[in-house]
């Protein structure tokens, strides 16, 4: 990394905007730490680009980011902290979506950005497989990551109106031309300088770097995102009956954030068949109260449902973003997903749609201590596939 930062000269105030807590195997951390080694106290900023998530905690700031002071971190608010630059043209959104969105989509990022007086902005993030930008990072990790309500609500619902088993693992999507356009036409004066990971596993299933990718442009997201489609697609050959999907307790703690379990295998799971979700500290759904609210009220159903939902009820049209995650969590009726909560009770899994199974009893099925990614069988021989953190990949046929 002193090489990239050497190569772009001296710098006397820098933003560094790297993922939160949540995409800590992102390698983002480390990245950032070499970044204030080299720059010193000329990195003024540090700005997780938290989206709708929650601010880090200092323990968190500590884990990701180490020796790095967190007296250096400004906390994004997506309500509040946001400048509008302008707007991508409802034609071109129109044209993109084939249709889905046919609204013009403002370009909004925290003003920070914009106003803050630096001479370099670090956008440090993983390309992988994404449920709403196809793959992530890039201008998403500013125009989601730093943005606001008006922008980050149709974004999402763009993404799941469209359809996510067409996009998931592709680089070139409908929302990722309208970032493109974005970028391109409202970012070329900002200093900014992407830094991107490709984070694959090796044969012990060890996070292990596939590449890191930098540049001022878009062909550093393009090769990342072309690696990426190597490295963090897994192809079974055949549908599962059985999926058991394990949520890391110190990485996921609702459904918001957990349901990776669910979109990111669902190309993978048989007609009829069964996702069993662990997920030990899981206890709440939105990370956001009104966002818990509206899945505690309309709970997970199908794309139809939903989008009827959005039509007739003015709570969930305003929250585009909330919709959006309902249709993620969807079976859409093709398989049942039986989710293990800590935190949780029967009833809140029931209302939102799901099935509800003890977590200590599952666990004593399904040890995962032992277990490694890829094809098993339980005590009664039947066949199950395990992933240890969907959060890092894509599953399918």
């Amino acid at each position: 990394m002193q090489k990239v930062f050497a190569e772009l000269g001296r710098r006397e105030r820098v933003l560094a905007i790297p993922p939160d807590f949540t995409r800590a195997n992102s390698l983002a951390g480390p990245i950032t730490q070499a970044a204030y080694r080299h720059y010193g106290n000329r990195m003024s900023d540090i700005m997780p680009a938290l989206g709708t998530h929650d601010a880090m905690t200092a323990e968190q700031w500590r884990r990701m980011f180490g020796e790095v002071p967190i007296e250096l971190m400004r906390v994004h608010n997506w309500r509040t902290d946001v400048v509008t630059l302008g707007e991508v043209p409802a034609e071109f959104v129109a044209e993109a979506t084939e249709g889905v969105y046919c609204e013009p989509w403002p370009v909004q990022m925290n003003r920070m950005l914009v106003e803050g007086g630096h001479d370099l902005i670090l956008s440090i993030g993983q390309v992988l497989p994404h449920e709403v930008a196809g793959m992530a990072n890039h201008s998403k990790n500013i125009f989601v990551g730093t943005g606001g309500a008006e922008a980050i609500n149709p974004s999402h619902f763009i993404g799941a109106a469209y359809g996510m088993e067409r996009m998931m693992g592709v680089a070139d999507t409908p929302l990722r031309r309208i970032f493109n356009y974005a970028f391109e036409n409202f970012c070329r004066d900002l200093p900014l300088v992407f830094i991107q990971t490709v984070i694959g596993s090796d044969e012990s299933g060890e996070n292990v770097c596939r590449g890191i990718f930098a540049g001022d442009g878009t062909e550093c997201f393009d090769r990342a995102a072309e690696v990426s489609a190597e490295v963090n697609i897994t192809r079974l050959g055949r549908r599962a009956r059985k999926i058991v999907a394990y949520l890391d307790p110190e990485e996921f703690h609702s459904t918001w954030l957990g349901n990776k379990s669910i979109y990111r295998t669902r190309m993978a799971i048989a007609d009829g068949g069964e996702l069993i979700v662990l997920g030990p500290a899981v206890e709440t759904f939105g990370e956001d109260a009104e966002i818990d609210r509206l899945i505690r009220k309309y709970g997970y159903r199908t794309t139809p449902e939903v989008m009827r939902f959005v039509e007739e009820n003015e709570d969930l049209r305003g929250n585009l973003a909330a919709a959006a995650h309902l249709i993620h969590g969807s079976t859409e009726g093709r398989f049942k997903v039986k989710y293990c909560p800590g935190k949780l009770s029967r009833e809140e899994i029931e209302g939102v749609g799901y099935e509800f199974a003890d977590l200590k009893q599952m666990l004593d099925i399904y040890p995962v201590d032992s277990l490694r990614n890829g094809w098993h069988s339980d005590g009664d021989g039947q066949e199950f596939y395990f992933v240890s953190n969907p959060a890092l990949g894509l599953w399918m046929e």
